[in-house]
């Protein structure tokens, strides 16, 4: 797949995919990389030519793809339900108004003129601000915003607040629950899903199973414990019994089901489903990433820890894509998370600044 997932056109990558249509492990991925760097991508067939593959025409995978989302709903239909979709001007420009229309929504559609250059750009999962503002003044049900390559998706409630991954998963994974459907009593989330979720669950005798960040670790917990449900506050959201990987679209139909079968608003349904707890981030930048510099301020993380008490939580941890630290706090009230995230960004800076004092 070629994506720059929810970035700019300009951050364009290949995305590769094993069989069963599961992402390279990161080993894999690794040597994948190494081949390319070293100049091997191409390998050669028994005569010694070059091979580089075949090219298949897909067109009647979107065909399967269509009725696959469609029957995942048992022939249930949204009709009555409006629904305003952003498409991020990406991969679910042309499917995903064909895929609620045919299912019986009444839908906008926002940002579905894709030009090879206007993905995510200005909208999107990443900029849900015109989602917003036009599911309150046409006064839609719900709200839907995916992403460039449609593998994630949020959604918007009828007065126009933001559903993240986080609500979406505790509303399917509570529906799941009370039909019996959600296998062992489990979901998946990663560390930065919000604590509010833990305790909604833990309330539901629902069992919760952390991974690293990335829908890769998500899949990987879900295979291993053989649980049917798992997703990241980013909106990633895996149906494992349907899917091997995040799927906008899917999510998206999963999460209309449960509002048209309760007849309840999204609003309600994500109040009911978790009480988000206030969260803030911080990424303190360097000139170069030094991870051990979190060890280093374990002192101060447990000190914030201790004081938060059970309802608040602290992570510090690397990113994996920029030479920064991203330190998330979350407490009961949005003024004690500001305070012990800026607590521990100073101890971070100070460290920063010790270390580079010659």
């Amino acid at each position: 797949m070629v994506s720059a997932s929810h970035n700019p056109y300009h951050d364009n990558g290949v995305k590769l995919f094993a069989a069963g249509g599961r992402k390279l492990a990161d080993a894999q991925q690794d040597a994948v990389q190494a081949a390319i760097d070293a100049g091997n991508a191409v390998g050669r067939g028994r005569s010694g030519e070059r091979r580089v593959g075949q090219v298949r025409d897909g067109a009647a995978a979107v065909e399967r793809y269509v009725d696959a989302v469609q029957s995942s709903i048992a022939g249930r239909t949204f009709d009555g339900l409006y629904v305003v979709i952003d498409c991020a001007n990406g991969a679910s420009s042309s499917i995903a108004p064909r895929v609620l229309r045919a299912l019986g929504a009444t839908v906008d559609v926002l940002f579905a003129e894709p030009d090879g250059r206007n993905i995510n750009e200005g909208c999107g999962s990443t900029h849900p601000q015109t989602l917003q503002q036009t599911v309150r003044d046409r006064g839609a049900d719900v709200g839907l915003a995916f992403d460039g390559d449609a593998d994630r998706v949020l959604a918007v409630d009828a007065t126009g607040a933001l559903v993240d991954g986080d609500q979406i998963l505790a509303v399917c994974a509570t529906d799941l629950a009370a039909n019996d459907r959600l296998r062992d009593r489990t979901v998946v989330v990663t560390v930065m899903t919000n604590l509010g979720f833990r305790l909604a669950m833990r309330d539901r005798d629902i069992t919760v199973v952390e991974t690293a960040v990335g829908d890769r670790y998500v899949l990987e917990a879900l295979e291993t414990g053989g649980y049917s449900l798992g997703g990241e506050q980013s909106g990633h959201v895996i149906f494992r019994d349907l899917a091997t990987t995040g799927d906008g679209l899917l999510t998206g139909v999963q999460l209309l089901d449960v509002v048209a079968r309760r007849d309840r608003s999204l609003a309600a349904l994500s109040a009911d489903a978790m009480h988000q707890l206030p969260q803030v981030l911080r990424n303190v930048r360097m000139s170069r990433l030094d991870p051990s510099l979190i060890e280093r301020m374990r002192a101060d993380t447990e000190r914030v820890e201790a004081r938060l008490g059970a309802t608040g939580r602290v992570l510090v941890r690397a990113s994996g894509t920029e030479p920064l630290i991203r330190v998330m706090v979350e407490a009961a009230t949005a003024a004690e998370a500001a305070e012990a995230a800026d607590e521990l960004v100073d101890a971070l800076s100070r460290l920063t600044r010790a270390q580079s004092t010659p």
